[in-house]
């Protein structure tokens, strides 16, 4: 539950709209990782990716999520090597990363180290070439000729799949299955998951959760999909950074948003808070093309608010580069990934600190009131005695003095990047650099 600083409770216009399904205890804690197999390296392969894993354990990451790592389709194929989104079968691998042994030993590597895997599933179209094509066409909707269509004219490699046709689903839930029994994975991301009837999503979690309990994610803002989804997306609030970054919006515009979640989605809901994803990177920029100098402080901002924090492939680096769609179009890694220790401090802090929990109704989250409110964005999360204060001077032109004046800020804290330690009780004035940000344990 959020509160603006004048402890003003907001009220949940959907509180009879539960979650139908428990999210497991553990991702209320986690966080997630972007990987671009094609993008990661320059082999593009499964076994090439397997050599990050030590790195990326030791970050702090905790779930991978690896994008659609199926055959492309060929027919209609955009580019040389075609969308990751434009699949020919759900149950093979693309031979581009490798074999389906390759994959199935990255995932036991992967668990042996402690991390999750899900999968990116796409179930609202397939590629032109997929096999159902010829062993269940009446699988796909069609136009007035009879023909194949795209699901809008401009996704034109792919075509859309007819769920009034409830064989379909019983094939879909089946390639699902696959992969729970076959490799082990842990969840799904659902690919648009809002183009898809909600009733198929109750049906196939129903039946999957019961081979083994997953983590589902879901690519939407609608928030009638949480009698589903563990967690959803949060697209609007990523273009109200934007848009705050080019002066487009202030401080106001970016309460708006975050009010407005928590007014229409569920208190259990989870979110993921991001500053960039593959379709971002890709057609729109990097996140410092998006946010400028702001980036590593929204970024701060998505570790630490009620969230599920996701890092895109390569934001560690930090990789500026926008990376081709449609072509092979590698991360360009050096020998010093800038942001690693800044990456795990924050997602350490978010795995282990009770007032950080996502979803979680027992935190409560309040804004925090300081002399520098249209340019600091400051809030407070409790969970009982354990709180997390954070403070982001969001001015990018220059240096501040913050003073907190609000009374509920007390105590001993620890700057979590630092290590040092301050009485807020006695001292509330800090001068942060533009850009610049505090986040304290207490």
């Amino acid at each position: 539950m959020l509160f603006l600083a004048s402890d003003f409770r907001l009220p949940n216009y959907i509180t009879g709209m539960t979650n139908g399904f428990k999210p497991l205890d553990w991702v209320h804690s986690t966080n997630i990782y972007e990987v671009n197999v094609r993008q990661y390296t320059a082999e593009g392969t499964f076994n090439a990716f397997a050599k990050e894993l030590p790195r990326l354990i030791d970050m702090g990451v905790q779930v991978l999520w690896f994008m659609p790592i199926y055959p492309i389709g060929e027919v209609n194929r955009k580019g040389t090597i075609g969308s990751y989104y434009s699949i020919s079968d759900y149950k093979k691998v693309s031979s581009d990363y490798g074999t389906f042994d390759d994959f199935k030993n990255l995932v036991n590597q992967a668990h042996a180290l402690g991390f999750k895997i899900i999968l990116d599933w796409v179930a609202n179209h397939t590629a032109w070439d997929h096999v159902w094509t010829k062993s269940h066409p009446d699988f796909f909707t069609k136009d007035h000729a009879g023909n194949f269509r795209p699901p809008f004219p401009d996704w034109a490699d792919v075509i859309d799949l007819n769920f009034d046709n409830k064989e379909l689903w019983s094939e879909m839930i089946s390639d699902m299955k696959f992969w729970i029994t076959a490799v082990g994975i842990d969840g799904f991301r659902c690919d648009m998951a809002h183009l898809v009837p909600l009733d198929f999503w109750k049906e196939a979690r129903k039946q999957l959760d019961e081979i083994k309990p997953l983590f589902w994610l879901a690519e939407t803002e609608e928030a009638n999909y949480h009698t589903v989804f563990d967690a959803t997306y949060t697209w609007e609030f990523l273009h109200k950074m934007e848009a705050f970054w080019r002066k487009e919006t202030i401080m106001e515009g970016l309460d708006s948003v975050l009010i407005k979640y928590d007014t229409i989605f569920p208190p259990n809901a989870l979110r993921a808070f991001f500053t960039s994803n593959h379709d971002e990177n890709s057609h729109s920029g990097s996140e410092y093309e998006r946010m400028g100098d702001l980036a590593k402080a929204f970024a701060v901002l998505c570790a630490t608010w009620n969230a599920i924090p996701l890092i895109y492939s390569g934001q560690e680096l930090p990789n500026k580069k926008r990376l081709r769609f449609f072509e092979k179009d590698e991360i360009e890694w050096t020998s010093t990934v800038e942001l690693h220790d800044f990456y795990k401090t924050l997602l350490n802090l978010h795995a282990t600190h009770p007032a950080l929990r996502a979803g979680d109704p027992a935190v409560i989250t309040y804004r925090i009131t300081t002399n520098e409110d249209k340019n600091v964005f400051s809030f407070l999360r409790k969970n009982g005695e354990k709180e997390v204060l954070v403070i982001i001077n969001l001015f990018s032109a220059d240096a501040l003095s913050v003073s907190i004046t609000d009374e509920k800020v007390n105590g001993n804290f620890r700057n979590v990047f630092s290590g040092d330690s301050v009485d807020i009780s006695s001292n509330k004035t800090f001068d942060l650099p533009a850009s610049g940000f505090l986040v304290f344990e207490k």
